[in-house]
């Protein structure tokens, strides 16, 4: 009786399918925490999206030229986007930089 047993795949074999399954997971777990933090940026969006950082109250687009500032009513805060700081300076007469809080503080003087 012959001992007949059927030829096993070599170590380096093995190792080769096992590095491959391991990368395959690895990149399936890349994918689900890229995945996962795309949906939590998103809905922290909606949470936060024109919301006071101060106060958490709802901000109000107000228009001052062809500036569009955010503001909350409850604290008084105002808020830029990029870029916004240096239109309004321009749109005042402040371009040179020497009187940037006159030029803010002239846009919310109350009446």
């Amino acid at each position: 009786m012959s001992n007949l047993t059927p030829e096993k795949p070599s170590n380096n074999e093995d190792d080769y399918f096992a590095r491959e399954e391991i990368e395959a997971k690895r990149k399936l777990a890349l994918q689900q925490t890229q995945e996962t933090a795309a949906l939590q940026r998103e809905e922290l969006k909606k949470l936060h999206f024109m919301k006071c950082p101060k106060c958490g109250m709802d901000l109000q687009t107000l228009k001052q030229g062809n500036v569009e500032l955010e503001s909350c009513f409850n604290c008084h805060g105002v808020w830029l986007d990029a870029g916004e700081l240096g239109e309004v300076m321009k749109q005042h007469g402040h371009e040179g930089g020497g009187k940037v809080m006159g030029a803010i503080l002239n846009l919310f003087k109350r009446s």
